[in-house]
């Protein structure tokens, strides 16, 4: 049986690691400080983030994650392009997906991961 390769999802602010894999920034921003050599992304996919008004609503408000992440969904079924590429990596070896945000249990990579991990079954 072939092994099953890894979504992880990690801050941007910390060190990259081999166990990473391939890497991509899932923020629709740069993050601040944060040089383009230091991140060691194999692309930054902007467009796979929250829309800025969904972005916006959820404020990082642990109280609406739930709903935070039905939308996301919504917004991600209409734009497969854009998480795509996560997915064909994916199935070559371990991805992470790298953000930005303080809180990583509520973050839009950690709904990301969740939806993808969905779509792989």
């Amino acid at each position: 049986m072939a092994k099953r390769h890894s979504i992880r999802t990690k801050r941007v602010y910390e060190a990259p690691e081999a166990r990473d894999g391939r890497r991509f920034l899932v923020d629709g921003l740069w993050p601040r400080g944060v040089s383009r050599e230091s991140a060691r992304i194999e692309a930054w996919l902007r467009e796979v983030a929250p829309s800025d008004g969904l972005r916006k609503w959820f404020a990082h408000e642990p109280a609406k994650w739930e709903e935070f992440r039905r939308r996301y969904a919504l917004e991600l079924e209409a734009k497969e392009a854009t998480w795509r590429p996560i997915m064909e990596a994916l199935a070559k070896g371990d991805v992470t997906l790298v953000f930005a945000a303080k809180d990583a249990q509520h973050s839009n990579a950690e709904a990301l991961r969740g939806y993808l991990e969905g779509k792989r079954g």
